[in-house]
């Protein structure tokens, strides 16, 4: 009985409805939907809603859609679209929409409804037309608004370059309207983009700022198409901001710049937005970790302090978050001044309790950095884990305390321990032969790695770690060479993976295929383990002002990486 009551509940609003519009007016239509609604239909309604729910929603959907052709009511045929779609009977939802459009021509739900579906369905050639009736319907105001979010109803759609000709010719009619021209070359570029039609995609964005210099979307538009291969985007970017500097434009121009390995110039846009705009936090809690990043101790302790103080009071869970990077760049700042207890007033103040392990980690080695080890692996030994997921947790911030400071062997203990407890967990594994390769300890790393390959067979890591570590020692380099290869089989595409290949290469002789290697790896991921090998190819072939830049740019990515500083202490060269 209460899968019938459950039902009857959901018949309530559709009862309501009819009750609503018979009072809304005498026009005679109300009426007519109100008597509809007799003894005979109700049960067949509720006939129809129990075959949904008993398994057969093919009856029921016929029900319901003869219900809603009696009585000619739209929330009827918008439950028999869903019983089809959710039973992914297409053709039914397409016969019920139709039914719905023939009795309702002028009802922009059914239109809506025929539209999301065609969509769903990947029925593009009905689409246009659909479009196109919609925008007409919608007031001229709030057009503009209709077409920016065209393109994310087409996220979905399998041809894309199709797709993109649909929207073009809906929009033919508003491209040129000082209203809705911009919004239209912006929509119409962003379905290019999805196509894959980048070149096309600027065009509709130089053709938006034509018709708007400052439209922020064309310049976001612009941004996602920031390349080497489209040197325009920038300039676009920049024209906008010259007549429109909006802090969100700004924001996301610096990020773009940051994700390009350009963090001068991402400075300096931060720099003008915080004097643009003193009250936007985002900018100043970039500005500080990027100015943390860079070790400029003093702007980044004002920036980070600045942020603070207009988001002294968070609300939403991403300001608390971002909070918490705030607390914790300060308190690294002061650990790097050496000002310990400082440094824990900082993380005193983060009071999100789903911080409380990175809180934990960051104590201890603040105690670990005082020489106060024992101490330090005893707070995180005591933080509380509820799951096996935290106990997981706690164990690796405890390695990761041991291995930073220098305790490899207790770190090997402590893996090794952990792994006789949960032999299953092959990532344990892995790590206690990194930690013995560390060591120096390459028997018992080959020894583990080779166990891991034993157990699992497609983890890939082990075979690239094993590889790497004979081509670093450069011993046994075409065993290393099929070891990197075979783990290039299951991760093609993995820069790491492709760095390891131009090592081997770079050590057997073959200068110029490692060094188009390692720059494609590196402009895939510049990764400072992957600048230290790229440099040093490029060093010993004579390109040494390039092999500066890259070990510069891995220098700001990582300046702790044990790699690239040994290799620029090998080389005696401070970039």
């Amino acid at each position: 009985m209460k899968s019938v009551f459950c039902i009857l509940a959901v018949l309530l609003l559709p009862l309501g409805t009819f009750a609503q519009s018979a009072s809304a007016g005498d026009d005679g239509k109300n009426a007519v939907r109100a008597s509809a609604m007799d003894a005979s239909l109700f049960y067949q309604l509720l006939l129809g809603e129990l075959n949904v729910q008993d398994g057969d929603p093919g009856a029921g959907y016929s029900l319901l859609l003869d219900a809603a052709r009696k009585t000619n009511d739209p929330d009827l045929y918008q439950r028999a679209v869903t019983v089809a779609v959710q039973s992914r009977a297409g053709e039914a939802a397409l016969q019920a929409v139709r039914a719905w459009m023939q009795a309702q021509p002028e009802s922009r739900e059914a239109k809506r409804t025929t539209l999301q579906l065609m969509l769903a369905l990947n029925r593009l050639s009905d689409v246009g037309a659909l479009l196109a009736s919609e925008l007409a319907a919608t007031p001229l105001r709030d057009r503009a608004g209709i077409i920016a979010a065209i393109p994310r109803g087409f996220m979905r759609v399998t041809d894309k370059k199709m797709a993109a000709r649909v929207v073009e010719q809906a929009l033919a009619d508003h491209l040129n309207r000082k209203e809705t021209g911009a919004a239209a070359w912006v929509a119409i570029g962003r379905m290019r983009a999805m196509a894959g039609e980048t070149a096309g995609a600027l065009d509709a964005a130089r053709k938006a700022v034509g018709i708007d210099a400052g439209d922020e979307d064309a310049a976001l538009l612009a941004l996602e198409l920031m390349a080497p291969g489209q040197p325009l985007a920038e300039p676009l970017v920049r024209s906008v901001l010259e007549k429109n500097p909006t802090p969100e434009v700004r924001m996301a121009y610096a990020r773009v710049l940051l994700d390009a390995q350009r963090p001068a110039d991402a400075l300096h846009q931060l720099e003008l937005l915080t004097k643009e705009r003193p009250a936007y936090a985002p900018a100043w809690l970039t500005l500080g970790l990027l100015q943390l990043q860079e070790n400029r101790l003093e702007p980044a302790q004002m920036s980070l302090g600045r942020y603070l103080e207009v988001t002294p009071n968070p609300t939403s869970d991403a300001q608390q978050r971002a909070q918490t990077e705030a607390f914790l760049g300060l308190s690294q700042i002061a650990e790097k001044r050496k000002n310990f207890a400082l440094a824990e007033k900082w993380l005193e103040r983060i009071e999100n309790p789903g911080d409380r392990i990175i809180i934990t980690t960051r104590r201890a080695q603040l105690l670990a950095r005082q020489g106060r080890m024992e101490q330090a692996r005893e707070l995180i030994q005591a933080w509380p884990a509820a799951t096996p997921a935290d106990e997981r947790t706690r164990l690796m911030a405890e390695v990761q305390l041991l291995r930073e400071n220098g305790k490899l062997v207790e770190a090997y203990e402590l893996l090794g321990a952990a792994i006789q407890r949960k032999p299953e967990d092959h990532e344990l594994l892995y790590d206690q032969a990194l930690v013995a390769e560390k060591m120096g300890n390459f028997e018992a790393m080959e020894r583990l790695l080779r166990a891991l390959v034993a157990a699992k067979p497609d983890y890939h890591h082990a075979y690239n770690a094993l590889g790497y570590s004979f081509a670093d020692r450069n011993i046994r380099l075409a065993e290393a060479r099929q070891l990197i290869n075979k783990a290039l089989e299951f991760a093609p595409d993995d820069p790491m993976i492709r760095d390891s290949l131009g090592w081997v290469e770079f050590r057997s002789g073959n200068t110029s295929e490692a060094l188009k290697i390692l720059q494609s790896a590196y402009k895939a991921r510049p990764d400072p383990d992957i600048a230290a090998h790229l440099g040093e190819v490029l060093w010993v072939s004579g390109q040494r002002e390039q092999a500066l830049t890259v070990w510069k740019e891995g220098l700001r990515e990582g300046s702790e990486s044990e790699t690239l500083t040994e290799t620029l202490r090998r080389f005696q060269v401070n970039p």
